[in-house]
């Protein structure tokens, strides 16, 4: 592979570095072009297979309303209104005639309708109704009937003031509004940081310019992935949040890697094509083991039924591919085309700066440290194990709870829908649950002595008297005292499903396609995390030829996951960080964001991993001591993986700044796990793990490590020189490495 490409080098850098600039430029084009097309939608969390989701399906052929999907407006009124009088105020009447026009409603209950008098507030001053809406197509078609009525309401003087629009629909447009806004400012925020970072890390203009270049690339062949997989697929919109953060984060990874490389090379003597053929041999291997196992890390949320997840992991394999194809093919040509240039725009004390990889690597700092902690390492191991295991105890305590309009920032309409009748509206039908049975003509009688049954549970508000909504199929609703998503509101849909109902019933709404997905979620977990686990394995096998480095490896990121989960817990669950980050905390975690941090985080611990393995593995292909290979390893790489953490972490971390209690989890928990895996477990659990077991590190079992040897020999990392050039221009156009 890397002798192709050293074959294409040769014969000019620029026309593959065309190549590379144009193919993303096509992926942004047509990617780009389908985003408006990502969906939105509340079932983007629903697997198709449960009950609970399938007999929404049923209801909607029959009445041509989503059960899942709706409007809920708070009106304000000028005047106190009688809850049990059948007038309705003027406000309210304009309200409901505006909303029934819309062509995506299929009808409307105001408490006059449902003679209902716990729909309007106990002083009169307010009131709810609820508009129930057809199922809309993927794509912004839900965008669009949101947005109208909203205009609606906002072009009417008499309702602009005093009428919020809530409920399933709005909140979710809502928050995809919000998400694409704060990921905005993130980006905004986050950009200057890491380019004066940038700046430091990579000692020079140029060199820290290129890694925004691999993000541009990376994001634009994600994109055009995405639009690719879209003309068969619907992806959830929220992925373009995992397809900005990692994009940038694993460009930066990969290029601080083989630059540093580069460099030294540079500094070594070498020309400038040989230093590229000895890089990408090299560090080029690396950044290949790491992006499959980043990739294939991610790839296991795609055996999840949930829309959300699995468009996540085609973002995530997308996204992986993009900076591979950078780092592999537009890197080495572009610095075949700078050669030394690379360390102009820089100043003088920056170039004399023995960066990333002194020569004098025995000396340096993290040599000195990991002979340290070599030197005791049962103690750093003890210590290290002993701090991540204190960090991930509150995981024994984590809750879950779903994305609803609940987790919707306070100062956004479906927000403020939602508090408002969680306070003032005791029992309301925001989100009721829905029981659907199965039930000829003449079962109302029975039904009603079913609901009085319901009635006197004690998690149920109220229970609405059944209804037949097609050819022998009945609903009755039932409004819960708790919040639908709460553990409570589980406890009262277990009770309700223990009444035996006189035909069969299935539950849907809220709570029941949550209880549902927690089902789901529970159901393909384990596979998720055996693939994740083996594939892990595998790679690192083949990358080292041993099988006790890449089961360390398992352990060691299990310990960080684990830890991760505990800080997480009492950032978000407990609240301690309520202040710093500025939420509203739920007192639970949403689990659906929990498997995607788990995907990423042990994506890029197992990318440091790599990083760190290849270097001491090369050292001990030359013959040197264990020790000394794993202190020259960290010593060549300690710094480079430590930095990279820290690049990771600005766009990852300024997801914290999301209104988005959910966005704000993942940014926040990503980069926990990425700082302690650089750290703890990087700096102190490795290298003492390593020292105890010594030469054991590298055994395989006789067939394996034969089979090894025969057959993925060819993928570890050699230093051999690269073969000669053939005699033509190419070494000219590429100059030495001593052009600066």
């Amino acid at each position: 592979m890397f002798g192709r490409l050293l074959h294409l080098l040769e014969r000019g850098p620029r026309r593959l570095l065309w190549t590379v600039g144009l193919l993303a430029l096509v992926c942004l084009a047509g990617g780009g072009s389908q985003m408006k097309s990502m969906t939105m939608g509340v079932d983007d969390y629903d697997d198709s297979e449960s009950a609970a989701v399938k007999v929404l399906d049923d209801v909607e052929k029959a009445t041509g309303a989503s059960l899942e999907q709706g409007y809920v407006v708070l009106v304000e009124l000028d005047e106190p209104v009688d809850a049990r009088s059948a007038d309705r105020p003027e406000r309210l009447r304009r309200a409901v005639d505006l909303i029934k026009k819309r062509p995506e409603v299929t009808g409307v209950e105001d408490y006059v309708s449902a003679k209902n008098p716990a729909m309007v507030r106990k002083d009169g001053r307010s009131t709810y109704f609820v508009a129930s809406v057809k199922g809309f197509a993927p794509g912004d078609a839900v965008t669009k009937a949101v947005t109208a009525t909203q205009d609606a309401l906002d072009a009417d003087e008499k309702l602009a003031d005093g009428v919020t629009l809530g409920g399933p629909t709005a909140s979710n447009v809502e928050a995809s509004t919000i998400s694409s806004e704060d990921l905005g400012k993130a980006e905004t925020l986050a950009f200057p940081i890491l380019l004066i970072l940038l700046l430091f890390i990579f000692r020079g203009v140029i060199a820290a310019l290129i890694p925004l270049g691999g993000a541009l690339v990376s994001i634009a062949v994600a994109l055009g992935v995405l639009g690719a997989v879209m003309t068969v697929l619907d992806l959830s919109i929220f992925a373009l949040n995992l397809v900005m953060a990692l994009g940038i984060g694993l460009s930066i990874d990969f290029s601080l890697l083989i630059i540093s490389r580069f460099r030294e090379e540079l500094r070594a003597g070498h020309d400038t094509l040989d230093a590229v053929g000895r890089t990408m041999r090299t560090a080029g291997r690396t950044v290949l083991f790491s992006g499959l196992t980043v990739a294939v890390a991610l790839a296991s949320l795609l055996v999840f039924p949930q829309r959300f997840l699995y468009t996540m992991g085609i973002a995530g394999i997308a996204t992986s591919l993009g900076a591979l194809l950078f780092a592999l093919l537009g890197l080495p040509a572009l610095l075949a085309a700078l050669g030394g240039r690379i360390n102009k725009w820089a100043p003088k004390s920056w170039q004399r700066t023995q960066e990333l990889g002194t020569e004098n690597a025995s000396g340096g700092r993290w040599y000195r440290f990991s002979h340290g902690v070599m030197r005791r390492p049962v103690s750093a191991a003890v210590a290290a194990s002993a701090v991540l295991v204190v960090l991930a105890l509150p995981a024994f305590g984590i809750k879950f709870t779903g994305i609803d309009s609940a987790s919707m920032p306070a100062d956004s309409d479906a927000g403020r829908v939602y508090a408002s009748l969680e306070k003032d509206f005791p029992g309301s039908l925001q989100s009721p649950v829905h029981l659907v049975s199965e039930a000829p003509k003449d079962a109302g009688a029975k039904l009603t002595a079913y609901g009085e049954r319901l009635a006197e549970l004690d998690g149920v508000a109220t229970v609405t008297p059944p209804r037949p909504i097609g050819d022998g199929m009945w609903e009755t609703q039932l409004a819960l005292k708790d919040a639908p998503l709460s553990l409570e509101a589980q406890d009262t849909l277990d009770a309700v499903q223990a009444v035996d109902a006189p035909y069969p019933t299935v539950p849907t709404g809220n709570t029941a396609l949550y209880d549902a997905m927690m089902g789901s979620l529970g159901d393909h977990l384990p596979l998720s995390i055996g693939l994740m686990s083996l594939t892990t394995l595998l790679i690192l096998f083949a990358m080292t030829g041993s099988v006790v480095l890449p089961l360390k490896a398992v352990i060691t990121n299990l310990l960080t996951l684990g830890s991760t989960l505990g800080l997480l817990i009492l950032a978000f669950q407990d609240g301690h960080l309520e202040g710093l980050f500025d939420f509203t905390g739920q007192d639970a975690l949403q689990p659906t964001m929990l498997i995607i941090l788990l995907a990423v985080a042990l994506a890029m611990s197992t990318d440091y991993t790599v990083f760190l393995f290849s270097r001491i593995k090369e050292g001990v292909d030359h013959g040197l001591p264990d020790r000394e290979a794993i202190a020259l390893g960290l010593e060549k790489v300690g710094r480079t993986v430590t930095l990279a953490a820290v690049l990771f972490c600005i766009p990852m971390g300024a997801l914290v700044l999301s209104r988005l209690i959910f966005i704000k989890q993942l940014g926040y928990g990503t980069a926990v796990s990425v700082i302690i895996d650089a750290t703890l477990v990087r700096a102190l659990l490795v290298p003492s793990l390593m020292a105890l077991f010594g030469k054991a590190n590298w055994w395989a079992p006789g067939p394996l490590r034969r089979f090894h040897t025969r057959f993925l020999s060819g993928l570890q990392e050699r230093d051999e020189p690269a073969a000669p050039a053939t005699p033509d221009a190419g070494r000219e156009r590429v100059g030495t490495g001593r052009e600066a």
